[in-house]
């Protein structure tokens, strides 16, 4: 089936975590050509030396051709790193073949709007900026789905000091944390954002160790105001040491999430539930990526979207998204609520 496609073109796929990504979706489906994008052409065709059924190619952000030519060679492309240009997102669009980008701040999506909107009919645009491309959100939306109404949600993520990744991933949390005015929360009800003091929050590790966090905002925030209609959302980033680091393990990463609301059964309802990955944030990323992968292209959940703007919540069932974080890995287990949602 994979074998009719022209190769997805992954720009970044040369690092940490576009080679998870290449991995998983070699995994998926295995006869799926893949083009391993980077500046560095040795190494990327390294990786696709490694991967199997896939190439190495330059890619050249500065120019509207990507430096590849003008002929259609690829059938999706996924963006590992901030294209302030948008020549990728262009290139797209002037090819008519899905793209999926995963380095925005909400506070900067306006660009990429901004170029879907003048050409709305070119191709299916994915905005997959969620917290490690939906690791948080697709558990959220499925717990959700136990609630007749949810009044709370916050969310805590632990990222591990080592966990990084790559330039591209320090690159990104650099420019979010330092350019972004305040952090996207919802507020009773308001949309908010949160600076200063008002950003400052605890996150209770897996282990039960509080640790500082902040603030933080990938598109989680107004996806599940959108989808949930909660009165209060919240995102905390602690950037630390993870709960397995201080057993005397590696770093792993970690996602708790605390919901309270009304049950199916009228009562009220609050839940709380631990997600980690032994191996840190980029299986978590890299996996995200692929099931947007394949279902932008069709090879899962249907007919591949038609051209347009979406988010992967819309376009991916969160049951079989859960179900993949746990066959690649990530351990779920519910733990007793607190009297108010932390």
């Amino acid at each position: 089936m994979s074998s009719k496609f022209q190769p997805v073109l992954i720009i970044g796929g040369s690092g940490v975590v576009g080679t998870h990504a290449a991995r998983i979706i070699r995994r998926l489906h295995p006869t799926l050509p893949i083009a391993v994008g980077g500046r560095d052409l040795a190494k990327a065709e390294a990786v696709a030396l490694e991967i199997g059924g896939a190439i190495g190619v330059s890619v050249d952000l500065a120019r509207a051709d990507l430096g590849l030519g003008d002929e259609k060679r690829f059938s999706a492309v996924v963006i590992f790193l901030k294209d302030e240009k948008l020549s990728s997102m262009r290139y797209a669009q002037k090819h008519g073949i899905p793209y999926i980008s995963l380095s925005s701040g909400t506070f900067e999506v306006g660009p990429e709007m901004a170029q879907y909107i003048h050409a709305p009919d070119k191709a299916a645009i994915l905005l997959a900026s969620h917290w490690l491309a939906g690791a948080a959100i697709f558990p959220i939306l499925e717990l959700a789905k136990g609630f007749e109404a949810i009044d709370t949600i916050r969310i805590g993520v632990l990222l591990d000091e080592e966990d990084m990744g790559g330039p591209a991933a320090l690159a990104d949390y650099n420019r979010i944390t330092g350019l972004a005015p305040a952090a996207l929360t919802v507020k009773e009800g308001r949309f908010h954002w949160a600076g200063g003091e008002d950003s400052k929050a605890r996150y209770r590790s897996v282990d039960g160790v509080e640790l500082d966090a902040v603030a933080y905002s990938p598109f989680d925030v107004m996806a599940l105001s959108a989808r949930t209609n909660a009165g209060d959302i919240r995102l905390d980033l602690a950037y630390s040491v993870s709960a397995s680091r201080r057993r005397g393990e590696a770093f792993s990463t970690e996602i708790t999430i605390d919901i309270a609301g009304r049950g199916k059964n009228g009562e009220p309802l609050r839940q709380r539930h631990e997600i980690v990955h032994p191996d840190g944030q980029a299986p978590l990323t890299a996996l995200g990526v692929a099931l947007a992968v394949e279902r932008m292209l069709g090879l899962a959940g249907g007919e591949a979207p038609q051209p347009g703007l979406y988010l992967p919540e819309v376009v991916i069932d969160a049951a079989y998204y859960v179900q993949r974080m746990k066959e690649f890995g990530a351990s779920f287990v519910e733990r007793q609520a607190e009297t108010e949602a932390a």
